[in-house]
């Protein structure tokens, strides 16, 4: 895919689910420097992709992370900002607490990030996806944190989109629903299906509820649609939400 060969990249969250994933399909089609960042810094030692890597292990809340990762990030193309949390429960009984946790992570964390990434690619074309979520874009009962933080994230990418257009950096958003990563771990009613059934079963009976196509997506499909939107065959699409849900929002 052109755009991507011999070009550097940050993936943030890329110790597993999608962030690893796209940093895999990154280095496979042939990007010659990856910036990961990840809170698991145990877990981002282990990765190893066949390209030149440098590790930020660290918190994207955090302002002072950023700013001394400047250096690291300079020369990049590019950047998935995709480090997040999840979390469920109705507003009732929702914890402010855990309100801010999750908003601190996934949108916070994304503000910091993007802003890192845009500072990095002044005064130069480059290409940012978000990972936002099709609960940014319907409403579900028991997810109003987590779909307030991606409805957030969307509208920020949008913006981000229209700032950054007078010098070519395009910034997009990827909106997946169901993925099969260790995030639905801190979902309960995951948690105990899983355990009760097993995961593949669970995620199954998941995906038969609510997705017209009947099942979840795998990490590298969603890597590969976000390398998508990093090319230059994305080269004229900027500010737009990519809806990879299975026919979950219909």
């Amino acid at each position: 895919m052109t755009g991507l060969r011999d070009r550097s990249f940050l993936v943030t969250g890329a110790a597993s689910g999608i962030g690893l994933a796209t940093a895999r399909h990154l280095a496979d089609a042939g990007a010659a420097r990856l910036v990961l960042a990840d809170t698991d810094a145990a877990a981002l030692a282990r990765v190893d992709l066949g390209c030149t890597i440098d590790l930020l292990p660290g918190d994207v809340r955090e302002e002072r992370f950023w700013d001394e990762a400047a250096t690291v990030l300079a020369g990049i193309n590019g950047a998935v900002v995709n480090a997040g949390v999840a979390g469920a429960g109705a507003i009732e009984t929702l914890a402010f607490d855990e309100w801010r946790r999750i908003l601190s992570v996934n949108l916070d964390g994304a503000f910091l990030t993007l802003r890192a990434a845009m500072r990095a690619l002044a005064g130069r074309s480059g290409a940012i996806v978000t990972v936002a979520s099709a609960a940014g874009v319907k409403a579900e009962a028991g997810v109003s944190a987590y779909g307030a933080s991606k409805a957030g994230l969307i509208q920020l990418t949008r913006v981000a989109a229209k700032e950054g257009a007078a010098t070519g950096i395009r910034v997009n958003a990827i909106a997946p629903a169901g993925v099969e990563t260790p995030v639905w771990d801190a979902v309960p009613m995951f948690a105990d299906r899983a355990a009760a059934i097993g995961r593949d079963a669970a995620f199954a009976e998941l995906a038969a509820m609510a997705t017209p196509l009947g099942r979840y997506a795998k990490p590298a499909e969603i890597a590969a649609q976000i390398a998508f939107l990093l090319s230059d065959a994305a080269a004229t699409i900027t500010g737009s939400v990519l809806v990879s849900d299975g026919g979950y929002t219909l």
